[in-house]
């Protein structure tokens, strides 16, 4: 029997988009396409055993080991700074981290600088490295509201289109980096896997390049 290799999918459109690249990759699993709820999906003839799991939770799951390798948005990769390796850029979820604020905002630098965010840690790095000191306000949703309601002077998040900004009245200061769906593994299971996980990686890489 093969060597099973445990995969973190990230659910959602992402996610299906990522089975595809495997499965283009020869690592097909038929089951994972049928319309129930199971979360677990083998195939033990080419030694694969896919999982949903929540896209913030990629990172934890190949970090920890309870998933050989996954897919996780470098945004993730940032705010946590997990152990793994990071193998690929699959160039697809892409999106930007930046910051954003109304539009008759003007940084008062004599003041410090108040930021509703998510990513906490990115937003930190980001001002760390500019120097500027800031209070942070962590928010879990509708970051855009914060500004609008003078809880904070700028927001740090993830812009795809910059429609949900633009409804709002809020623009792009500017951007910090740009993020997409990363190929991660675990460090001790690449050490005992790696033919497999390569040969993904190297297939996976001939498909982008076309």
């Amino acid at each position: 029997m093969k060597t099973m290799l445990n995969v973190a999918l990230p659910k959602g459109r992402l996610g299906e988009k990522v089975y595809a690249m495997f499965e283009k990759a020869g690592f097909e699993c038929p089951s994972i396409k049928e319309n129930n709820r199971k979360l677990i999906f083998e195939n033990e003839e080419v030694g694969v055993r896919y999982f949903w799991v929540k896209p913030s939770d990629v990172a934890i799951y190949v970090e920890r080991g309870a998933a050989d390798v996954g897919v996780a948005g470098k945004d993730i990769l940032l705010e946590y700074e997990p152990d793994v390796y990071e193998m690929l850029d699959l160039d697809i979820g892409k999106c930007r981290m930046a910051v954003a604020a109304k539009e008759s905002f003007r940084d008062d630098l004599s003041r410090t600088l108040r930021v509703a965010t998510k990513f906490t840690n990115i937003a930190k790095q980001h001002y760390l490295s500019k120097g500027r000191d800031i209070d942070i306000i962590h928010l879990n949703g509708s970051i855009e509201i914060a500004p609008i309601l003078d809880l904070s002077d700028v927001i740090v998040d993830i812009v795809e289109t910059g429609t949900t900004l633009k409804e709002n009245n809020l623009q792009v200061v500017e951007t910090i980096v740009p993020i997409s769906a990363r190929f991660i593994a675990n460090k001790a299971s690449y050490k005992f896997k790696s033919e497999q996980i390569d040969k993904i990686v190297r297939e996976i890489a001939a498909e982008q390049r076309g």
